[in-house]
């Protein structure tokens, strides 16, 4: 298991309060997934060549409205969907150094960039108080042409050049459609990403949308791979039939209790990460999953289960999927014989697959490193219980890092060991594994939150993210409440309600989105240098997989240059030579 540095928080991606979603965007992201499968599917079955005129594209739209029963009013989304998976594969083929990246500037904090406006656009200071930084840094050092500007002329011009073949924009929807006609006219491939929140000022996108398109190559193998099959075909391992096939017959009344904790609910993510990783390094990224595979997957997730097991005994937990935990239905000795047992099943599995003595050794070391890991994590939870005191928020992160990232490194890994590649991409892993076990965590920290949540880290009187930045915040007598739940003291008649009530008017909840996004972003940017393209473009997407929450809340609206920008013919004074020399 590769070494870690010291714990510290990644700078920041410049995040803004999202409004309302409007009414002609999906209310919610499984709305929005199954509108963008059936896009998938509809493009991959019926094979529209593009270009392809607005109107066209509309009368596709429609028929997709009436075949998913989605409202009429959503028909402009399926349209940009429509026309991004059309040029997909084309814009997939085109070399980076022959890509226009547009991004708006509303993108950026217009009370606080110190960026001037040329004729051309915005001339970033690279402050990084925004995601343009960001962007064009990456897209730049990828070969890309940038500009952030809006204006239907400069991509004309640009696209008369003869220098650029493709265009990733990102922008509203009244921008998109009027540079649609100068893009069709040329058949230039072009993809599209709306921004995500309305109004024209301070605006966001969807970071991890953008990264997937800028990054698109053909290199990559896995483009076309379904991520969503592949983890139903994972999940599809852990039924009582695949399981016996798997791992053999049961013996006893032990193993069938193992087996049925294996089969209980849970996402599976730890598995799926191993496949996806070795599909990603192997030869034949498209070929069927070998045996063996299966082996691999369900001793990740024999792993994952003893720890949990383990974790809800320790932490007193009652409830774990929505049912008892297996210490509370069957009691604490059967529950740590059950997980001991889960254990060694886990090193069983990988040793009966077929491979090198080297191969052998290496899972075996990285499966040990990673348990050893996450028992110090634990511990460290656990020595905080014994003389529970205020934790930073740092220190929350730590813990967070300590028990969540070794999961994922041994996951990932072990697929990277399976497919031969391990010492090529360790060092990536471990660093793709911490961003995202932190960013995990975080995340189920604030699915915690209200009536929904899983579990309560507060009632549970657990360390907590949100717990440490509203305490960091407080002053006077909710300073004093905030300690009193960290050392296990509350005052009687404290409710959950009144804590959460607190964290959002210290707005506790909004830094943990904050640090959310920011470990998201930096588990995509320790891909930067992969050279493998498949293992850097599956990982990210899967990135988008695992974190599929992001709220698309509307098309914002155009609006006219601001801050003193002279008005200028851009058709006449554009020098687009000299703009894709210099910029």
């Amino acid at each position: 298991m590769t070494t870690v540095a010291p714990l510290s928080i990644p700078r920041p991606i410049a995040l803004q309060k999202f409004r309302a979603p409007k009414k002609n965007i999906p209310q919610t992201v499984a709305e929005r997934t199954r509108i963008l499968k059936a896009v998938r599917h509809y493009v991959a079955e019926h094979d529209p060549v593009p270009p392809m005129p607005a109107a066209e594209i509309k009368v596709h739209a429609d028929g997709l409205v009436v075949s998913l029963g989605c409202d009429p009013i959503y028909r402009d989304y399926i349209g940009v969907l429509l026309s991004n998976e059309m040029w997909r594969e084309t814009l997939a083929t085109v070399p980076f150094e022959r890509r226009l990246l547009l991004l708006p500037k509303c993108l950026r904090i217009e009370s606080k960039c110190p960026a001037p406006f040329d004729e051309f656009g915005l001339l970033c200071k690279q402050c990084g108080l925004c995601t343009i930084q960001d962007l064009q840094s990456e897209a730049e050092r990828l070969g890309y042409a940038v500009l952030v500007a809006e204006g239907s002329a400069i991509v004309m011009s640009l696209i008369q050049t003869g220098k650029i073949e493709a265009i990733v924009g990102v922008s509203c929807l009244p921008v998109l459609e009027r540079a649609f006609p100068y893009m069709e006219a040329a058949a230039i491939p072009g993809v599209a990403i709306p921004l995500l929140q309305d109004d024209c000022i301070d605006t966001n996108v969807d970071i991890e949308w953008v990264w997937d398109y800028i990054h698109l190559t053909s290199d990559d193998q896995t483009r076309r791979m379904d991520l969503g099959a592949m983890r139903e075909e994972v999940d599809s391992w852990f039924n009582p039939q695949s399981l016996e096939k798997i791992m053999g017959p049961s013996e006893g009344e032990t193993e069938v209790l193992a087996r049925d904790w294996l089969n209980r609910a849970g996402k599976r993510w730890r598995p799926f990460l191993a496949v996806a990783t070795y599909q990603a390094l192997r030869a034949t990224p498209e070929s069927a999953l070998p045996e063996d595979i299966r082996k691999i997957a369900v001793a990740v997730e024999c792993f994952h289960k003893a720890s949990l097991v383990h974790d809800d005994i320790e932490d007193n937990d009652t409830e774990r999927y929505g049912e008892k935990t297996l210490h509370e239905e069957h009691g604490v000795a059967i529950a740590l014989n059950i997980g001991d047992l889960l254990i060694g099943e886990g090193y069983r599995l990988l040793a009966e697959c077929n491979l090198s003595g080297d191969q052998r050794a290496a899972m075996m070391q990285v499966a040990s490193e990673g348990q050893r890991q996450l028992c110090r994590g634990q511990g460290a939870e656990l020595a905080w219980a014994h003389r529970p005191e205020p934790l930073t928020t740092l220190q929350v992160l730590d813990i967070f890092r300590r028990k969540t990232a070794p999961a994922f490194e041994v996951a990932l890994r072990i697929g990277a060991i399976y497919a031969g590649h391990d010492e090529d991409v360790s060092d990536v892993l471990a660093a793709y594994s911490e961003a995202l076990g932190i960013a995990y965590q975080i995340r189920d920290d604030l699915s915690d939150l209200g009536d929904g949540g899983e579990t309560n880290d507060i009632a549970g009187l657990r360390p907590s993210l949100l717990l440490a930045v509203a305490h960091e915040r407080a002053n006077g007598e909710n300073k004093s409440l905030l300690e009193s739940l960290w050392r296990r003291t509350p005052p009687a008649g404290t409710q959950t309600s009144q804590i959460e009530a607190l964290y959002h008017e210290l707005k506790a909840d909004e830094r943990a989105e904050s640090l959310l996004e920011t470990y998201k972003e930096e588990a995509i940017r320790s891909l930067r240098d992969v050279e493998n393209a498949n293992l850097k473009g599956l990982l990210r997407r899967v990135i988008g997989k695992i974190f599929n929450d992001t709220e698309i809340k509307g098309w914002c609206r155009e609006f006219e240059q601001k801050n003193g920008v002279r008005q200028t013919n851009l058709r006449t004074e554009l020098e687009p030579e000299s703009l894709l020399a210099t910029r």
